[in-house]
């Protein structure tokens, strides 16, 4: 089934409304106007979805900050106006989930500078290390801070693990996953593994916990036995914003960085009337 935003921001409201939001149809019900304010600096993401939100209760929104700007403290990012107990029932799962994406903006966004000052060939990517249920308002939000999203599900492409490799052997299973004409990654764990996914034609080979250094070094044997043109090099694994230029330097190809959606800092937002 493919995304559909409008259901799935239908199904958070329900779970947060459940019956019926019972204390806000204790106050007078009257035509109100609030505004969405950030308390702190942020890259904006996600203020579509939050508008699509208060919209499905019938209220009507005006998008000041625009996906990708830059809000500052005290900023207003979202105007709203509508009957009062549809904006006050809205409030809490609007501000959730863009506190969510602005948080993942954020740190995509910081992780992409830092690569930027290294000069670096490098893309930084996210990887499928999501809130069950979150992951395509998660990559979306990664694209918006200047990341990119690698696969979202498994059907997408072959990703042969270690976990798979222990079932079974890297041969037999690049040899298998060939005859599906789908794209192929490869994890390893050690430079000879690397060596010999590149010669079995693999198109990228994710370097699991590679210092850089040893992400050089490899990168120097390919490169000396002609198999760096048509293969693509990942760098995974314990990367964060104190290393990541080193990985950066490099040159590899990608950088996948989970933190960027299993750790994230939201952002303090509010809703004021």
């Amino acid at each position: 089934m493919g995304f559909n935003a409008k259901r799935e921001l239908k199904r958070f409201l329900e779970e947060d409304i459940g019956k019926g939001d019972i204390t806000s149809k204790l106050i007078k019900q009257q035509q109100i106007t609030a505004k969405i304010i950030s308390r702190e600096e942020t890259i904006v993401a996600g203020v579509n979805f939050a508008k699509q939100i208060f919209a499905l209760k019938g209220c009507r929104v005006k998008v000041v900050t625009n996906n990708g700007k830059k809000s500052k403290v005290n900023q207003t990012i979202l105007e709203v106006r509508g009957n009062a107990y549809a904006v006050l029932s809205c409030e809490r799962t609007a501000l959730n989930l863009l506190s969510r994406m602005c948080g993942i903006a954020n740190k995509t966004n910081h992780l992409a500078k830092i690569l930027r000052k290294t000069r670096s060939r490098s893309k930084l990517f996210a990887t499928r290390k999501t809130a069950p249920g979150l992951r395509q308002f998660d990559k979306i939000a990664v694209e918006i801070g200047g990341g990119h999203k690698h696969r979202m599900s498994l059907d997408e492409m072959i990703m042969i693990k270690d976990n798979h490799i222990s079932v079974e052997s890297l041969e037999l299973l690049i040899k298998k996953a060939k005859k599906t004409r789908k794209p192929i990654e490869v994890e390893v764990e050690n430079q000879n593994d690397a060596i010999f996914a590149a010669k079995m034609g693999v198109g990228i080979i994710m370097l699991d916990n590679f210092r850089p250094s040893q992400i050089t070094s490899v990168m120097k044997k390919m490169k000396n036995l002609g198999l760096l043109k048509n293969i693509k090099l990942e760098a995974s694994g314990r990367i964060n914003e104190k290393n990541i230029s080193k990985y950066g330097k490099t040159g590899v190809d990608m950088i996948s960085v989970g933190e960027i959606t299993n750790s994230v800092n939201g952002v303090d937002l509010s809703l004021e009337i």
